[in-house]
């Protein structure tokens, strides 16, 4: 036996069709129905009927769709699977080294089988935390995850649930903790079947995607439910250590208790059932500290958020990028105003903006922000895809990596990076209506040839050949260029891991020195001294003190006394 509910308020009738027969539904309070129907059972399959119509729909909250989003849900026994960490504890997050993947790049057979082959190579790097983007299922069969519809149930290309249970189990075994990328902004434009049941979105407010999630409005107790229940089943039924939520800006949510904070709030009750603790981590466009500043001082209660401001300031720096957003970055003095206060914009005018942006951090830790040189939006966002070690020096990548892995704030890479992955991370698609599938493609033309691209050189979203491309090549690992990529990024991770003054801290004690004419940048964290130029000739830089180098990213790097001579394109790193 199983019973079924779903949340239908405005329904006069709803019907469960289990097999091929109908099984009416009990309406209960607050709009929810209900039926225990006895031929049901893990593993069935079923759609929900509402009113006299026809069509079968999947569950809103649907925990697998096997044959895609359009298909039936089946019925998943989530106490069934035999859990092997009982005694696990996540590392804390104030030292976590966090390794971005997307399961359908990672590897060739785009699995969570096939990455769980690549779990000793995370944990030989030194990563700490996994984050994996989106797994909600999504339409058709390659695409990002950013547009999930049905968000408990697994992308079934994927691999089932329990084959998702087992590579965070696999993790854990490694001594892995496993982040989920969620996304609570908006659903897909194919096959969100919400608006059949309930008033899940509102038209009084809008997003980049449309109508916007009726956080606010009638019915919105049952919607806020529905993804505060949906981070749980994660933490809870999928055993993730913690949840980065996408785009916590496009929220519209004027309640007295906001979203945020009632899912922070749900969050840490659900850390008193189970023993285990949580990281919840926002994307945030605000550079708003209240994000992440504890709940009892005015804040939402999140542990971290991603620090784009940080990114745009090294990226625009070392790239030489002003395009979009990269405006209003670009200079030494950005960068080190990032490293020393987390937001460059924390009250002053924005010029791409053109209005003002930001508020100052007051007393918060610098492990409450994510520090990295490019992430899935900073690579895939590109027409192209490129990684910054596609559009720079090599020695300019060295000093990206050893820039972030030495900040203050908690480092995160993104897949391949690593080893200067060949391979680009295109945006690709696979929109089962020709109709939204051609819109995506023509639109993704237009958007950069008003950035200079030729329409034939910018990949097509649909095309299974974009997806192909983007799919991570391990046996490039071995290669003498990607191998010392790779040697480098072990030895900075194995150096941050093992001294104390690289750990997060108060953000003031970072301190910066750089000559803005000169090129080159110091970055003093305790006894640790990051040096790094950005001319075209050797340049010398007085240290103040005697030092020893740690590592250095090139040959010609040379130390007499109280100086430091840099060859262009090169970074050290020193401890008094």
């Amino acid at each position: 036996m199983h019973t079924f509910r779903v949340w239908a308020p405005n329904a006069r009738k709803v019907q469960v069709k289990v097999g091929e027969k109908l099984h009416p539904l009990t309406a209960q309070p607050h709009g929810w129905w209900q039926a225990a129907v006895e031929t049901a059972k893990p593993g069935s399959d079923y759609v929900y009927r509402i009113d006299d119509d026809t069509l079968d729909l999947p569950d809103p909250r649907s925990a697998f769709q096997p044959e895609g989003v359009h298909g039936p849900s089946r019925v998943v026994d989530h106490a069934a699977y035999p859990w092997k960490d009982a005694s696990w504890k996540a590392p804390s997050f104030e030292d976590a080294i966090v390794y971005e993947l997307h399961i359908g790049t990672f590897t060739p057979e785009g699995t969570y089988r096939a990455a769980q082959q690549h779990i000793g190579d995370l944990k030989d790097l030194g990563i700490t935390h996994v984050e994996l983007t989106p797994v909600s299922a999504f339409p058709g069969v390659q695409g990002w995850g950013y547009d999930g519809v049905d968000l408990y149930a697994p992308h079934a290309p994927y691999g089932s649930p329990d084959e998702l249970k087992a590579f965070v189990d696999a993790c854990h075994a490694a001594g892995l903790a496993v982040l989920l990328d969620v996304v609570y902004n908006h659903l897909g434009p194919s096959g969100n079947y919400t608006g059949k049941f309930g008033p899940y979105f509102t038209a009084s407010h809008h997003t980049p995607w449309g109508d916007a999630v009726n956080f606010e409005e009638g019915g919105s107790d049952e919607v806020r439910r529905f993804f505060i229940d949906n981070a749980l089943m994660w933490l809870r039924d999928y055993h993730f250590d913690g949840l980065r939520l996408d785009a916590v800006h496009a929220y519209v949510d004027r309640s007295a208790i906001h979203f945020m904070e009632q899912l922070a709030t749900d969050v840490r009750a659900l850390e008193k059932q189970t023993g285990h603790t949580y990281a919840v981590i926002a994307e945030s466009d605000l550079n708003d500290p209240r994000v992440v500043a504890p709940i009892d001082r005015g804040g939402y209660g999140f542990d971290a958020q991603w620090s784009d401001d940080f990114q745009h300031a090294i990226f625009s720096l070392l790239a030489n990028d002003r395009s979009g957003y990269y405006a209003d970055f670009g200079s030494f003095a950005d960068l080190a105003k990032a490293l020393e206060r987390a937001f460059v914009y924390d009250g002053q005018y924005s010029a791409y903006r053109d209005h003002a942006h930001g508020r100052p951090i007051v007393d918060l830790p610098s492990w409450k922000f994510l520090g990295y040189s490019q992430n899935h939006d900073q690579v895939g966002n590109r027409a192209q895809g490129e990684r910054i070690s596609h559009l720079v020096s090599e020695g300019r990548t060295r000093i990206a990596a050893a820039v972030v892995l030495t900040a203050p704030f908690v480092p995160m890479l993104f897949q391949g990076e690593e080893w200067a992955a060949s391979t680009p991370f295109q945006y690709f698609t696979d929109h089962d209506d020709p109709d939204l599938g051609r819109a995506v493609s023509e639109g993704r033309k237009k958007e950069f040839v008003a950035f200079g691209w030729k329409p034939s050189e910018v990949p097509d979203p649909q095309s299974p050949k974009t997806f192909e491309d983007s799919k991570l090549k391990w046996e490039e690992r071995s290669q003498p260029q990607h191998a010392a990529m790779l040697d480098w990024y072990r030895r900075l991770i194995h150096l941050r891991k093992t001294t104390k003054d690289l750990a997060p801290g108060p953000l003031e004690a970072t301190k910066v020195r750089f000559e803005e004419k000169e090129k080159w940048m110091m970055i003093e964290r305790g006894s640790i001294r990051i040096v790094f130029s950005l001319a075209e000739e050797p340049v010398t830089v007085d240290l103040g003190s005697n030092t020893k180098i740690l590592l250095q990213s090139s040959d010609g790097i040379a130390l007499s006394g109280h100086t430091l001579k840099l060859t262009p394109d090169s970074v050290a790193i020193l401890r008094v």
